[in-house]
């Protein structure tokens, strides 16, 4: 079990590596369950997926119940609703593993997602006992009903409305839901109405009550295989025992499962990322151009580096990050009558490094499938390349679980609300980094392997804690509309998480295994570590840029200088090595 950190914290203290988890401390036990995922998408899935691409509800369901089967339904489930109750890193792991089978992963993973865990976490005994069994065979498939046509974004701005009957026995749900994934062959749907047109409020709804009905399937760009349907729901007679957790709660439950859930879509980027990277580097290597394979090219091989590099960086924040929710959720006593408090405080606790993956995770393979793509030339504009469909499967990931916008404001303004909670000493490290400044000198000498690294990192969050104090004072209340700051903030803290995370992780594998062993990871972390400073440093001009002007602005600028001084790395031959490995093993290299 990793030393359990307060959500955030990252940015205003130093880690040490042994407290991490990384994908280089999975179990045996955990290996076997990621083994036996990719095992059934490829035995089961792919055989089947020009079928599955054409929209075949029959088949979907046939193979989640198959998934059901194997326990790859039930892994978040506790065991005494039939599931595995297993880790979150072994449930990442199956996230993550489930990349392969495209359209039919999303079918999957909205299931056992969002789907199914509001009734995990929120709902009572006898609502998990009615329903859990069921959706953990895929007897029944569950679907989540936030968003509406007027409302996507803005979730509590919902028009759907519950009205309690006169004699308090059912509630009546009117309002239309959009965009629902597998709303075509669901039989269970997490919907959010406002109890009398005020009170926002969750409740499970089945497909057999009457007054449900289910609009056509959309037209998408991609995902083709995924069902999206509109929820219709027409004077439709809900029991009082189908309310989740309390009135008026339900935003508690929506935000929390979307916490979830962008984790989970992080995990599948993941997934998708490492599968670019072998499509990829196996048709570089096919492909001969000028009497010789592409994969010989240099700009080739840099695309190749830099795919496997943004890569390995989200491979190390989302397992540091499954480790961390490990850490607290242990304390969930599921069975309990406060459960459901109990559940939003324990997730909610990393609500900000759920979102800081989601980001990252779909503007990262977002990244990979467009070189994917570039690689293939005018074959990866073809659909019989998987590379296409990759390209317009990723594109929905930014958008999904709240857009990357969103998120961007919601990293910063988390993490200030934590802080003016007495959560996090974000404000007293910031006042006293102020006076640290006025005399602080840069280090210049750097003698151990990958000491200028771990000081950039330190570095970066002197950077951000200078930015943010400044933002704070300047603005205070009014910071929330100053959505340009808050965006470079979170992209800040984005950096900073993601180059820290490989560095934690290279740390880490040295300790285990020795440097002479652990080359191509060091050479990432330099690449990672240097180029995302240079991010930083851009990202801390603009801001300055923005907040001060005139002397102020040239001394905060002076300042800013020194904290940014550095020794730069030859990033070009680091990536020609990086690039010759993963050239030779065809697929995501550590």
């Amino acid at each position: 079990m990793t030393e359990k950190k307060i959500g955030g914290s990252f940015i205003i203290e130093d880690v040490d590596f042994h407290s991490v988890v990384t994908p280089d401390d999975f179990t045996e036990e955990q290996r076997m369950i990621a083994d036996a995922t990719k095992d059934f998408i490829e035995a089961e899935v792919l055989p089947h997926d020009e079928e599955i691409e054409k929209l075949d509800y029959h088949l979907t369901v046939e193979l989640l119940q198959k998934a059901g089967e194997l326990g790859l339904l039930g892994a978040d489930v506790p065991e005494e609703y039939n599931g595995l109750g297993l880790d979150k890193v072994s449930s990442t792991l199956i996230s993550e593993r489930l990349s392969k089978a495209s359209s039919f992963a999303l079918s999957l993973g909205a299931h056992i997602g969002i789907g199914t865990l509001p009734i995990v976490y929120f709902g009572t005994t006898d609502q998990k006992r009615k329903y859990l069994p069921d959706l953990v065979t895929g007897k029944k498939i569950a679907a989540y009903c936030l968003t509406e046509p007027s409302s996507g974004s803005d979730a509590l701005g919902a028009k759907a409305t519950a009205t309690l009957s006169k004699d308090g026995t059912y509630y009546l749900l009117n309002g239309t839901k959009q965009f629902i994934t597998n709303a075509g062959f669901a039989e269970v749907f997490i919907v959010y109405a406002k109890v009398n047109g005020k009170e926002f409020s969750t409740f499970i709804v089945e497909k057999s009550m009457e007054g449900v009905s289910i609009g056509t399937e959309e037209k998408k760009m991609g995902i083709k295989g995924s069902s999206t349907c509109s929820l219709i729901l027409e004077d439709v007679k809900v029991p009082v025992d189908n309310l989740l957790w309390e009135i008026g709660k339900g935003h508690l439950i929506a935000f929390n499962i979307l916490n979830i859930g962008r984790f989970k879509l992080a995990a599948g980027c993941l997934g998708a990322s490492k599968d670019t990277i072998e499509l990829t580097a196996k048709y570089a290597n096919e492909r001969q151009q000028f009497n010789k394979p592409i994969s010989s090219f240099s700009l080739i091989r840099k695309k190749i580096a830099e795919m496997n590099i943004k890569t390995f960086a989200l491979d190390s924040m989302v397992y540091r990050t499954a480790g961390l929710m490990d850490s607290n959720m242990s304390e969930i006593e599921l069975s309990g009558s406060d459960a459901g408090l109990a559940s939003a405080k324990v997730i909610a606790e990393y609500a900000l490094e759920c979102s800081i993956n989601k980001v990252f995770g779909s503007e990262t393979l977002d990244f990979l499938a467009d070189e994917g793509v570039q690689i293939h030339g005018g074959y990866g504009f073809i659909q019989e390349y998987k590379v296409e469909r990759i390209y317009r499967d990723s594109r929905i990931n930014r958008i999904f679980e709240g857009t990357n916008e969103i998120n961007r404001l919601l990293i910063p303004g988390t993490l200030i609300k934590r802080a003016m909670k007495g959560e996090l000493p974000l404000m007293q490290k910031a006042q006293a980094l102020q006076s640290e400044l006025l005399t602080f000198v840069p280090t210049r000498t750097f003698e151990q392997l990958l000491e200028q690294e771990e000081y950039l990192i330190s570095m970066a969050k002197k950077i951000f804690l200078m930015l943010g104090g400044i933002a704070v004072q300047k603005y205070q209340l009014k910071l929330e509309e100053e959505q340009e700051i808050l965006s470079h903030l979170a992209d800040i803290m984005i950096q900073v998480f993601s180059m820290e995370s490989a560095y934690l992780r290279t740390k880490k594998l040295i300790d285990k295994k020795g440097e002479a062993h652990c080359q191509n990871s060091i050479e990432m972390t330099q690449v990672i570590v240097h180029e995302s400073f240079d991010i930083i440093e851009h990202l801390a001009k603009d801001a300055l840029s923005a907040m001060e002007s005139g002397d102020i602005l040239r001394t905060q600028l002076s300042i800013l200088k020194k904290l940014a001084r550095r020794v730069p790395v030859n990033t070009i031959e680091l990536k020609r090595q990086i690039a010759k490995r993963v050239i030779s093993a065809e697929k995501f290299l550590v």
